[in-house]
Parts: C-alpha cells; structure tokens; sequence
C-alpha cells in the first residue's frame, strides 16, 4: 500500500503532525497477531491493546479482572505482526492506581517484556503522579478521560458522561493536566460531541474519541465491534462495517453439514 511508503513507522511525532495538518487518526483495538497484522497492512496508524481484551477475549462483563501477564502476552503477540502502527497498551486496573513506584513497575514490564510502544493510563488529577512517574522514565502515555470502564462500579452505569457543567468543566481540566503532565494524546469516551470539540481545540496534543463525536482528532472503536463479531453490543456511536457474526455463523454450519453429509473433503481436497 501507498500508506506504507509514506510512513514506514507511526509515532507520537507523526501523530502530533497529523493533528497539525489536520489530518485524522485511526485507531483501532488488536489483541492477536493475525488481526493485527490485517490492520497494519490495511493501514490503521494505532493499534490499541485494549483491557478490552477482558470482556471480548475472555468473557468477562468488565474489564477489571484482566492482569498484567494477560496485558504483555496481548502485546506481545500484537507487537510481531506490527510493521507500521503504532502499538498502544493499557495500563489494566490495579497495576498503577495504588501509588507511582507500582505504576512505573508495571509499565517497565509492559515495556521491556512485551515490546508496547506506549501505554494507555484511565483517569485525571487523580493518577497523574503515576503519569509523571512514567513519562519522567521515557515511556510515552496516552491519557483517557470521560467514560473510564475500569471505573465502572464507582460511575453505575455506561451511560454518556460530562453531560453536567461541572463534570464537563473538570474534564476539560483533567485534559489539560494530562497535556502539562507529558502525554502525547488524549482519548475521550463516550461525551458529548461538543465538550469533545472543545477539548480537541484546547488542546496541543491529538484527542482520540470513541462516542465523543466528529470534531476531535481520531477515532477508535473495538475491532470486535466494528467487525460486527460481537452482536449485542450496539450503542449510538457505533458503526459495523461487517456483520462477521452472521458469516462465520453461517460458514461454521456449512462446514459441519459438509462433514456430516461426506462432502468434504473432496476428491480434489485430499492426497
């Protein structure tokens, strides 16, 4: 692909460009080799491996239960399929919320044992000690803002967030912590699209948004939903470009009828 010889490696630098010219940023979750590589050939600039892998990879209804060893062996696996994005990790709960020492281990073997190219960290003012702490050792970390899954059993419910003036106001703060705190971007999620677009514009650094509307930087969803693999899930800023549910579905009980009918394998599909 053209993409390709334009840029043969995504990084902060290269996304900080994009935002100055204007220029929109990809991003989607990977949590495989084989998918991942589909996405890096297909040109995808971030590759996300999301603690979403909790709820899509392993059945789990949030994301609080995944570890660090389930994070790096996500990463790794991502990681040696990836030629041109770049590959972003999150940090998953309880690995950096308890104090900045912990989150800089944590992020040290994200880095080292998992080869991420930067982390993802949930939270504002709260975790930006830990933030710091990490960006002070040379580790580039992404912010996330708005609706914090593994902030779930503190917000209720996944409703849409910052919709008051005050929880809108503090996130705008929180968004500028981050930016003076080092990070290189910010993702915001599910907020209204004109607090996203102010938050865009205040800000330096790229603004990434699931259901945070049109105006910010970039998009990401969870390729499992994007690909239409999990069929449940169906909020508003969601769009499914296949219904892979269905297909594979449907070609799973082609092939079990083919087995059980003799049709395959064929005369042509054996030795």
């Amino acid at each position: 692909m053209s993409v390709h010889s334009e840029i043969k490696k995504i990084t902060s630098k290269v996304l900080q460009n994009m935002k100055d010219k204007g220029e929109k940023i990809s991003m989607l979750t990977a949590y495989d080799f084989s998918m991942a590589r589909i996405f890096d050939d297909a040109g995808v600039d971030v590759l996300l491996v999301g603690d979403s892998a909790a709820n899509v990879m392993a059945g789990y209804e949030t994301t609080l239960p995944i570890t660090l060893e389930h994070m790096i062996y996500h990463t790794q696996s991502v990681i040696r399929a990836t030629k041109r994005a770049m590959v972003v990790t999150d940090l998953p709960f309880g690995s950096y919320q308890g104090n900045s020492r912990e989150a800089l281990t944590s992020a040290v073997r994200l880095m080292k044992e998992a080869g991420a190219h930067a982390l993802k960290l949930e939270g504002g003012q709260e975790i930006i000690d830990s933030v710091k702490r990490i960006i002070d050792a040379g580790i580039p970390v992404m912010g996330h803002l708005g609706l914090t899954p593994q902030s779930i059993y503190k917000f209720g419910s996944y409703t849409v967030r910052a919709k008051e003036e005050a929880e809108a106001t503090l996130l705008v703060q929180n968004a500028l912590a981050l930016e003076e705190a080092g990070c290189f971007a910010v993702v915001l999620e599910k907020i209204p699209a004109t607090l996203g677009k102010k938050v865009a514009t205040a800000l330096h650094i790229p603004v990434i948004g699931i259901g945070a509307g049109k105006y910010v930087d970039g998009q990401v969803l969870v390729m499992h939903d994007m690909l239409g693999i999990s069929k449940d899930f169906a909020p508003r800023f969601l769009r499914r470009y296949l219904d892979l549910y269905v297909q594979i579905s449907n070609a799973t009980a082609a092939y079990v009828s083919d087995v059980k009918g003799s049709r395959f394998p064929n005369e042509q599909e054996q030795y």
